[in-house]
C-alpha cells in the first residue's frame, strides 16, 4: 500500500517471541498508516497455515519456503530479517537476524508520524 510506512519480516514461525511482538505492532497502528508483511521460510505451507490459526496471526504473511525467490531477492541472509520502508518505498531500517526491538520501534513511530504529515501535508 502506497502512502504507509511497511515492515516486511522473513521469519520461521518458530519464532513466537518475535509473532507476539509483530502481533502488538499491527494492533497498536491499526489505523495508521503501518503495514507489516510477513514472509514464511518454513518447509511447507502447512505449517504456517497452522501457526497463522494457532497464533491468531492479524497480518498478511506469504509462504517462500526456506530457498524461495522472495528471500533471495532481498538478500536474506539470517533470520529474523526485517526491513522497514518508509511511505515512499525506501528502505531506512535492516536487520539480519534478531533487532534491536527498542530502536526498530521508534524506527517505526518516526515513520509513520512522517507518513502522517506527509498525507496532511499533500
Amino acid at each position: 500500500p502506497g502512502g504507509a510506512a511497511r515492515l516486511l519480516e522473513a521469519e520461521l514461525t518458530a519464532l513466537p517471541g518475535l509473532l507476539a511482538h509483530e502481533r502488538s505492532l499491527v494492533e497498536r497502528y491499526r489505523q495508521q498508516p503501518f503495514v507489516l508483511l510477513g514472509v514464511n521460510t518454513d518447509e511447507s505451507p502447512e505449517k504456517l497455515r497452522l501457526v497463522q490459526e494457532k497464533q491468531r496471526l492479524n497480518w498478511r504473511s506469504w509462504w517462500d519456503g526456506p530457498d524461495g525467490a522472495i528471500v533471495a531477492r532481498w538478500g536474506v541472509s539470517a533470520l529474523p530479517a526485517v526491513y522497514l520502508l518508509d511511505h515512499h518505498g525506501v528502505i531506512r531500517f535492516e536487520s539480519q537476524g534478531a533487532p534491536d526491538l527498542a530502536v526498530l520501534e521508534k524506527k517505526i513511530e518516526e515513520l509513520v508520524r512522517a507518513a502522517k504529515a506527509d498525507k496532511a501535508g499533500g
